[in-house]
């Protein structure tokens, strides 16, 4: 399944190179929203509260109030993830939070589970030259995404995977990981990073795994169903 992606940033919709360069940035909100009717799932992106510098919170609640959304950025604590889901949400994508030193932050994710329900809850494990990467990809640790997975399985419902490396440069994915995450869970997954063509869409539904799909839509380079 194809899960369209907006990421916002300073009250835009934008997509960035490996979460840095900016590479594409419309003011026309209501256009991609209206674009994206239809889908069964959108995921959208706060870059603003991931990098900790404000948020567009009144964008977020009005998306979510059109468009069945799965959110995530700067989700930090218990109270945010409740927060968002009470104002539409269908479901909150976690990363940075559920680690802490160089490993899983298993008490976290437990108390998070046991209080939003697993159902409701993505986790974010994103993934440069094989390791696990977190606050903003900036922070790399020593663990593997199927390491990562293999604790956080108990807690979650499902699984978000970025790679990294290919994230924004329309040059394909890396099907051969992707494979591994899919192996690595009973849990949904769900790919993000690189993905460009309908054929490699079509590849990872059948092997059980959505993507999400960003810069090749808003290029153009992808055309919407």
């Amino acid at each position: 399944m194809l899960i369209p992606s907006i990421d916002l940033q300073g009250g835009r919709i934008v997509q960035l190179v490996q979460g840095e360069r900016l590479a594409v940035a419309s003011n026309d909100i209501d256009e991609w929203v209206d674009r994206f009717k239809g889908f069964a799932r959108v995921q959208l992106i706060d870059l603003d509260a991931a990098k900790g510098s404000g948020n567009n919170d009144a964008l977020v609640t009005s998306i979510c109030s059109r468009l069945p959304c799965q959110v995530g950025g700067g989700i930090r604590t218990i109270e945010r993830a409740q927060t968002l889901l009470g104002q539409g949400a269908r479901r909150v994508i976690l990363g940075s939070a559920l680690f802490t030193g160089d490993d899983v932050n298993v008490r976290f994710a437990r108390l998070l589970s046991e209080t939003v329900g697993a159902e409701r809850l993505i986790a974010a494990v994103d993934s440069r030259q094989g390791n696990v990467v977190i606050h903003g990809w900036r922070t790399m640790l020593p663990l593997t995404a199927v390491e990562a997975i293999g604790k956080l399985d108990p807690f979650v419902g499902e699984f978000l995977y970025t790679h990294v490396d290919l994230e924004g440069l329309m040059q394909g994915t890396d099907i051969a990981a992707i494979t591994a995450i899919r192996h690595a869970t009973s849990r949904r997954v769900t790919a993000a990073g690189g993905i460009t063509t309908a054929e490699e869409i079509a590849h990872l539904e059948s092997i059980g795994v959505d993507a999400v799909v960003g810069m090749a839509l808003y290029t153009g380079r992808m055309k919407l169903p």
